[in-house]
């Protein structure tokens, strides 16, 4: 609701502002109605500031419980984790229980003859009907070692996918702390667009005065009032974002944050940095994943060698045949039937199908070899991208942090001059307006650091130590 609002007294604000020329603003609405307008502004965005608040911790132990990503991780691994257990079972073979009906056109035996039945002069019970029913069971004997590579790769599987839970984790909180770092940034320069209001508003209240005993010009005072309505108009911009992120960590962590709270950013010199993390990319849990695929790709060559080998299995039934017995009218007739069946079977040629199975699995293996080399460099690069950027913001800081005191300075001096009457209120309004960006940029650069840094440790992957 308080959304809504805002964005309804943001078209009202513009709307007003927008249809009067720079000359009739003030003149039009008069001073008392800009202060009803701008403590309605305050009374907005205070229905939109949220009594709670939640640290940069908080909001990142909350995503590891409570994250729609990491759930359908953590479901990934556990049907993961069930294919190896499946694997697993199926050294054991299967026992089914087994039932078929057949009609013949000739009566036939219920059981086998043999010449012992045939001797004994009892009679042989026959139908055209005949319904069995019994159990089966059936155990791999040997499958050229397919089954134990099967499990070899499900295994792999399994490690993989816990490796991929542990980077959508890291992933996770790196977004999680750059939403918030965001967050902070904006709020702090709302803090900082607020002041700058707060002074431009004693400036038009002080030209007011001097207007008013014949001081100043009234250009000087409509100048001001222009630069004091944008100085509003970006507060609103400021906190128009921070909802927005607001709404957007909410969504990804799965909870309101409320407030933001402050987190300590104190820029170093990060040069040091550089060689001491660069011998650990090649052993990140994103390059070992690599590595288990091109272990997984070799074995499967192994899996699909396996097809030239002999292929042996067991087969155990024991059940009863039933049918209405037609030669000597003794109604319904059942026998035992109890079967041990060895088979083995050895495909010597098939053409070349197997060979062409072979190639493909070992072209998997060279692609996925690549991939991996593909991947190391991919991060190697990212690292040195990460330290760059981390460098530039160190740097910006530092530049920003001495162009800051001198616009101060600057503005300070124009003030006094402008006082005087050596210079122009645009001199004056220019010096402000440059002492505002620089602050601006001082505080971009400052988080910009802290975001690079977190980006390092996500590349590295230390988000979850």
């Amino acid at each position: 609701m308080g959304e809504c609002l805002t964005s309804r007294y943001f078209a009202i604000y513009l709307s007003i502002f927008g249809s009067f020329g720079e000359a009739d603003i003030y003149v039009t609405i008069g001073v008392s109605v800009e202060r009803v307008l701008k403590a309605y502004m305050i009374c907005l965005f205070a229905m939109e500031i949220p009594l709670h608040s939640m640290s940069l911790q908080e909001c990142i132990g909350y995503a590891r419980k409570h994250a729609i990503v990491l759930e359908k991780g953590r479901n990934e691994l556990k049907l993961s984790a069930l294919s190896v257990e499946s694997a697993s079972l199926e050294r054991y073979g299967e026992l089914n229980l087994v039932a078929d009906y057949n009609h013949y056109n000739t009566p036939r035996t219920l059981a086998p003859l043999t010449p012992t039945v045939m001797q004994s002069g009892i009679p042989i019970a026959e139908s055209k009907n005949i319904f069995s029913v019994g159990f089966s069971y059936t155990l791999p004997i040997f499958t050229g070692f397919a089954q134990m590579r099967k499990m070899e790769m499900e295994g792999l599987s399994s490690k993989i996918a816990g490796m991929k839970l542990h980077l959508i984790e890291e992933e996770l909180i790196y977004n999680v702390r750059s939403l918030y770092l965001s967050g902070l940034m904006q709020m702090e320069m709302l803090k900082g667009q607020k002041r700058y209001t707060t002074a431009l508003e004693k400036l038009v209240s002080t030209i007011e005065e001097d207007v008013k005993l014949g001081k100043k010009a009234e250009i000087d005072l409509l100048k001001a009032r222009n630069d004091l309505q944008n100085s509003r108009t970006m507060e609103i911009t400021f906190e128009s974002n921070i909802l927005s992120l607001r709404a957007a960590l909410e969504a990804l962590i799965g909870k309101d944050p409320g407030r933001f709270e402050k987190v300590d950013v104190s820029p170093e010199k990060p040069s040091a940095l550089v060689n001491m993390e660069r011998d650990r990319i090649s052993s990140l849990e994103r390059i070992d994943i690599e590595s288990m695929a091109v272990q997984k790709a070799e074995k499967m060559v192994h899996r699909s060698e396996a097809s030239k080998l002999p292929q042996v299995d067991l087969t155990l039934y024991a059940g009863k045949n039933y049918g209405r017995d037609t030669a000597h009218s003794l109604g319904i007739e059942n026998e035992d039937i109890y079967d041990i069946h060895l088979h083995a079977r050895w495909n010597l040629f098939d053409f070349g199908k197997r060979d062409i199975a072979v190639q493909k699995a070992r072209i998997a293996v060279m692609q996925s070899r690549l991939k991996r080399e593909e991947r190391i460099d991919s991060v190697r690069k990212m690292l040195k991208s990460a330290y760059a950027s981390l460098k530039a913001s160190y740097a910006s800081y530092k530049g920003t942090l001495s162009k800051l005191a001198l616009s101060e300075k600057t503005e300070r001096i124009e003030a006094v001059r402008y006082d005087s009457g050596v210079s122009t209120i645009d001199d004056l309004l220019l010096a402000k307006a440059r002492t505002q960006m620089d602050r601006a940029k001082m505080i971009e650069s400052r988080y910009g650091y802290l975001k690079s840094l977190y980006y390092i440790d996500y590349i590295l992957e230390k988000g979850r130590r």
